[in-house]
């Protein structure tokens, strides 16, 4: 199969074609999913490069693109979403992020394999399909079992290291054409898998259409993405970035795919990305999976939620403003007592809010990060210069930003010898943090209580 043609204007969907005869400034702020036009704002964010568009040395002087950050919410179907400002083939087909540098990201993809082949009893007859398969992080533990996969990866330097652990990757785009392909090649899905690629999506209806033609008859479709219903809740708003076109609810989510003949039949709550849902679909006619009493569940919770209030929704902004405002007061406070500050983790979600606060090395004066492809580097935006995590023992910051993770526990060994304490600074912690009091939760700093950052594993880790 020729993947050349199945980039069409280079979405993830593979499909160039539009429906009607729509002016395209109409288009472009119409529902991506419901065709409803979009005229309320979830938050606003401002102008932001790229959020995996590293810097290298010689291009510091460069003109760099930055794109509105305005994020919406349709009050139809309640799809929160950015327009896309930038072809995904312009993101995707290089890609910075390795999913293999990060420890417990391996230890969920592996538990996720070994739980896949016992509850499915997948076989050497079987085939497990990953969409958005990076670099074969997740389908090697399949193939460790002996269950037959096939990666599907846009971006060819991240596909290249999935071939060399030899997991077969077809490196393309993919979409209603990219399915009918594969079809076409006896290909049909047992288990197709959408890890965190629903977000990546502008042709939601093509990409599910694609899904639905790929699985096989009684195959199930497992897909992970952010809980929009967290994000609220814990004013994530850092984990908003234009890599990210979607933002998704459960009660959304299930829409969409019925919208393209498919039923979700169960869905899990995870901890992954600041909370998360692994949602389990099959084809509506399927009737040999019962629908759990977990989706009725989620779906009434969200509406306690305020999930169906468009109100909810538009009051999003001013946590993020004030949020924006407690870090930059805090920041100045510390710089102006002489204190030095680094930034643990060089992550999109980072960046996003590094932009936003208007923060670079004359708050912060480098970041470390454990993925080599950024070493050497400079955030794009802010272009704060990133290191080997090493250099945290060598230079003894008073404070570290912990960009990647929440509120922290435990300690690490990268950060022994660190004067001073951490800086939380997933938006999350600025909300709530179950452990502490109400007071210092309020706090923008948390004192770890000795002159080490105690900093928890999964947080010392590259993540998406």
């Amino acid at each position: 199969m020729d993947s050349q043609t199945l980039d069409g204007r280079g979405d993830l969907s593979g499909d160039s074609s539009t429906e009607g005869d729509l002016d395209p400034q109409q288009e472009r702020q119409s529902c991506r999913f419901c065709g409803f036009m979009l005229k309320d704002t979830f938050v606003d964010l401002g102008m932001s490069p790229l959020c995996e568009s590293f810097i290298n040395v010689h291009e510091l002087n460069r003109m760099e693109r930055f794109y509105p950050l305005h994020v919406q919410v349709c009050s139809n179907c309640f799809l929160v979403q950015v327009q896309e400002y930038v072809s995904p083939a312009e993101i995707f087909t290089t890609y910075a992020y390795f999913s293999s540098y990060s420890d417990t990201w391996l230890a969920h993809a592996k538990d996720y394999a070994d739980r896949r082949v016992d509850q499915l009893r997948l076989d050497t007859n079987s085939l497990v399909v990953e969409i958005a398969s990076n670099d074969g992080y997740l389908l090697q533990y399949f193939i460790q079992r002996h269950i037959p996969v096939l990666g599907i990866e846009p971006a060819a330097n991240v596909a290249a290291a999935a071939l060399r652990k030899g997991v077969p990757t077809l490196v393309s785009f993919f979409g209603r054409q990219a399915a009918l392909a594969l079809v076409a090649d006896g290909k049909r899905a047992d288990l197709l898998i959408a890890n965190n690629v629903l977000a990546h999506v502008p042709d939601l209806n093509g990409f599910v259409a694609g899904m639905k033609i790929l699985l096989s008859p009684r195959g199930v479709i497992t897909a992970e993405f952010p809980h929009l219903m967290c994000l609220m809740a814990e004013r994530q708003f850092d984990t908003i970035y234009h890599e990210h076109f979607s933002y998704f609810s459960f009660s959304t989510a299930e829409r969409i795919l019925a919208a393209n003949g498919l039923t979700c039949f169960d869905v899990e709550e995870l901890s992954t990305h600041g909370g998360s849902l692994r949602i389990y679909a099959r084809h509506s006619d399927d009737t040999s999976k019962p629908v759990s009493a977990r989706i009725d569940d989620l779906r009434a919770r969200e509406m306690k939620a305020g999930l169906a209030r468009l109100d909810s929704y538009t009051s999003f902004g001013e946590h993020a403003q004030e949020a924006k405002r407690e870090l930059l007061t805090f920041l100045i406070d510390v710089k102006r007592s002489g204190k030095r500050v680094a930034a643990y983790g060089a992550p999109g979600k980072g960046n996003t809010l590094l932009n936003y606060c208007g923060i670079r090395t004359d708050f912060v004066d480098y970041a470390v990060d454990r993925n080599p492809y950024k070493q050497g580097k400079f955030l794009p935006g802010t272009h704060i210069p990133i290191y080997h995590p090493d250099r945290i023992k060598q230079t003894r910051p008073d404070y570290l930003l912990i960009l990647p993770g929440r509120a922290v526990r435990g300690s690490h060994p990268l950060c022994e010898g660190v004067l001073g304490n951490q800086i939380p600074l997933r938006s999350s912690y600025w909300n709530s943090n179950k452990a502490a009091s109400d007071d210092e939760s309020s706090a923008i700093l948390r004192r770890s209580g000795n002159a080490t950052a105690r900093i928890r594993r999964e947080h010392l880790e590259t993540h998406d």
